[in-house]
């Protein structure tokens, strides 16, 4: 009985194929208008994780909202004056009203609380209930502000020149649509000041909003500038066409499945379309040996068929060893990673089956005079394209030693390189320095306090510890301790509150600026405040058995590290002053920190893995490992050279660069397998060929493949380098980088390899 081949059955049935493609594709779409969008970091960690559970317990004790925004208001000659404080208390007036903002915790000078003293009597009452209306008013507000240590540097900047309104916002509210009402709001105010909008839901959400923006607009762009340099390469629409239409319907396959199973589109699956785009480039190896087939065999069908027995085995492995690499993300911890790993390996075995037959089924459309027209200029003995690629690689072959020790210096100077590598995530660095996002934070990070929270948590063993002049001085000497670190603004504490009250009931003598002695005092203290105060002001720092006390650190930076920095700090001031409670950090920028942390590694950790499956692939698919460890010789150099570069530029290594790890192993060793398995090849059916004619001839027949599916996904996504987004740019510079550098290492590399190795790889055979 015949084997079924899917090659075959497709050249003979050629429209059933493509009905039943086109079918399985509208399926898939039907799932599209169920899609959910998720660009919240804290999703990315499963709810049972540790720092998520501690988080949630922390915001619950101290009624803390996951998420502000700070909105900055500049004047440049001062904001005390009557027309600033008319609009920031408009401003004010009109946030209070958006749905979604946690209006009674809003934080802005006619709703923050101010501490004074009439009589020996506390007073708790807003900072500015009216706007003042002559200069003695504002006199009275500026010596109110800066008498008061809470407001520096929170609300009001040292030089007078900077304010800001604090907006927590509800669970599940969408940052980026709030802060557009807030615009909203502050377009109908003229004047001389200059708002900024900033935050971590700001960045988050915005980020989603034109992640998806860009998709739209770069994914299309991108596809043209693919058909068009596919055109140029080959002069045939048709087939051009073809070949958007194989990458086009893996991403609908893919991103249909994904949304029908019920998962959020996070910012790690946005960008498999892109990776599927690369990873559908492979079907160039088809289309370049297919012409070739066709001037040898002047028959459509023949050629088809013949060409996919030639490079069926190099085409199946690359999808394998791609897919593997993928596939091992699945056994990673954080779930938007394994949905990735997932998402991409199946859109490859997607691909590798269109590939068998939805493009074969396409080739018979083509009518025979285009074909031959094409046909015609594909000869390795006059095509300039093939001549140029036997010079390169004619420099590895009779030149294998020089080749090698070039190759071997840069491998060293990669290394350290690799060495200088950061580990780093900051959100809103992936938007350019004119964006207004990254504007924004950086002027309120420079002005105040910071946009970034992160909290340190003090946890007794006793009810009304934190009461006690001990807890409180060691409080008070931590938050000195913090601040002495560059990425720290400012922080805030419940220590802050009772100091503040003990020099105000003291006619404001600054001796009295400290912690009372006895916890009596303090008790009695913070019981006046929480008399008069709203709740939220005692609420966020301590908690009301007094075991628990919250410190506000107000960060300069997102940068991951800033968080990490704090910790140390904290670990410092532990062994040097011992204390009995426990202090551990909490915040979203703790959190950041540690997704950072836990993604970046899973990141890393699946790809060492799929190092060691690619390298079980290429041993199984040349039957050798000794043609496995030529063959990912150009993987590896490829890898550690781009990563070499990476940490010489000082670029972090951030989630957009581990990301793309997995792109760089999978697209790399493509190459080389098409490489090898095509030599061997040419040994086999060419016997009286030498080595070295064999080498020249791979270069020139399927490394014209090769080289044309570096050019050809090179040139479509350089477009992204022109991205607003860094992550874009960074995926469109890595892969430009990649593809080319790949290419030329399997075209020069590889022959040097090969020939220097020659004694050790056909050890008993006849070369």
């Amino acid at each position: 009985m015949k084997k079924f081949s899917l090659v075959e059955f497709s050249v003979n049935h050629p429209k059933l194929v493509v009905v039943l493609s086109i079918l399985v594709t509208l399926l898939f779409m039907t799932q599209f208008p169920k899609m959910k969008t998720d660009t919240n970091p804290k999703n990315m960690l499963p709810a049972t994780s540790e720092v998520r559970v501690w988080n949630d317990e922390v915001e619950k004790t101290f009624s803390l909202y996951e998420d502000m925004i700070a909105l900055g208001i500049v004047n440049e000659k001062g904001i005390l004056n009557k027309d600033t404080l008319g609009k920031i208390q408009r401003i004010t007036d009109e946030i209070l009203k958006i749905k979604g903002v946690a209006a009674r915790d809003v934080s802005s000078f006619t709703t923050i609380d101010n501490v004074t003293a009439e009589n020996a009597t506390l007073k708790v009452a807003p900072l500015m209930q009216k706007v003042p209306e002559d200069e003695k008013g504002i006199e009275h507000l500026r010596k109110m502000l800066y008498e008061n240590p809470l407001f520096i540097n929170r609300i009001i900047s040292k030089d007078g020149k900077t304010t800001a309104i604090y907006v927590p916002l509800e669970k599940g509210s969408n940052g980026k649509e709030i802060a557009d009402r807030i615009r909203e709001i502050i377009k109908k105010e003229k004047g001389d000041e200059k708002y900024y909008i900033a935050g971590d839901p700001v960045a988050r959400d915005t980020f989603g909003s034109e992640m998806f923006k860009l998709m739209a607009i770069f994914a299309p762009i991108a596809g043209m500038v693919m058909l068009f340099v596919r055109y140029l390469m080959f002069r045939d629409l048709f087939l051009s066409i073809t070949l958007m239409m194989d990458a086009m319907i893996s991403i609908v396959w893919s991103m249909g499945l994904l949304i029908g199973l019920g998962f959020p589109i996070h910012i790690m699956s946005s960008m498999a379309p892109v990776f599927l785009m690369a990873i559908a480039t492979d079907s160039m190896h088809i289309f370049n040996e297919f012409y070739f087939r066709y001037r040898e065999t002047k028959d459509k069908k023949k050629a088809i068929i013949e060409t996919m027995h030639a490079v069926s085995r190099p085409v199946r492995n690359t999808a394998l060893a791609t897919a593997a690499g993928f596939a091992v993300l699945l056994f990673m911890n954080i779930i938007p990673v394994k949905v990735f790993g997932g998402l991409v390996a199946f859109g490859t075995v997607a691909l590798r089956i269109l590939s068998f037959s939805f493009i074969p089924a396409m080739f018979t459309f083509v009518k025979d005079e285009k074909i031959e027209k094409i046909a015609h200029a594909e000869d390795i003995g006059t095509d300039k394209t093939s001549q140029f690629l036997k010079k390169l690689a004619g420099f590895g072959t009779y030149k294998p030693a020089l080749t090698v020790a070039i190759g071997f210096i840069l491998f060293v100077v990669a290394v350290i390189g690799i060495s200088k590598t950061k580990v780093n995530n900051n959100l809103v660095e992936w938007f350019k320095k004119d964006s207004d996002v990254r504007i924004s934070d950086t002027v309120i990070n420079n002005a105040l306090g910071g946009t970034s929270v992160g909290y340190v948590v003090a946890l007794a063993q006793d009810d009304d510890y934190i009461k006690t002049p001990e807890a409180m001085r060691y409080i008070e000497g931590l938050q000195r301790h913090l601040e002495k670190l560059p990425v720290v603004g400012k922080t805030t504490s419940v220590v802050d509150y009772v100091k503040r009250i003990n020099r105000v009931l003291h006619d404001n003598d600054p001796k009295y600026d400290a912690v009372p002695e006895t916890k009596e005092m303090v008790g009695q203290y913070i019981f006046l405040f929480s008399m008069s105060a709203k709740p939220a002001d005692l609420d966020n720092v301590v908690d009301y058995p007094f075991k628990r006390a919250n410190i506000w650190v107000q960060l300069k930076t997102w940068d991951a590290k800033a968080m990490q920095n704090v910790i140390n700090a904290v670990d410092e001031y532990k062994k040097a002053n011992q204390t009995q409670m426990n202090i551990k950090p909490a915040g979203i920028a703790y959190f950041n920190l540690v997704w950072n942390h836990e993604v970046l590694w899973d990141m890393v950790r699946g790809f060492i893995l799929a190092l060691i499956v690619v390298f079980a692939i290429l041993a199984y698919d040349f039957r050798s490992v000794k043609w496995a460890i030529v063959g990912y010789t150009p993987l590896l150099f490829t890898i550690l050279f781009i990563y070499g570069v990476v940490g010489f530029i000082g670029k972090d290594f951030d989630m957009p660069i581990s990301v793309l790890s997995c792109l760089s192993l999978g697209m790399a060793v493509d190459f080389a397998i098409h490489f090898v398995s095509r030599l061997r090849q040419r040994l086999k059916e060419a016997k009286s060929e030498s080595l070295t004619d064999a080498l020249l001839w791979t270069a020139a027949r399927p490394g014209k493949g090769i080289v044309r599916n570096a050019v050809l996904f090179a040139a479509s996504f350089a477009v992204m380098i022109f991205a607003p987004l860094t992550p874009y740019i960074t995926v469109g510079a890595f892969i430009v980088s990649m593809m080319l550098l790949s290419a030329l290492m399997t075209i020069i590399y590889m022959p040097a390899l090969i020939v220097l190795m020659k004694g050790w790889l056909f050890k008993g055979e006849k070369i």
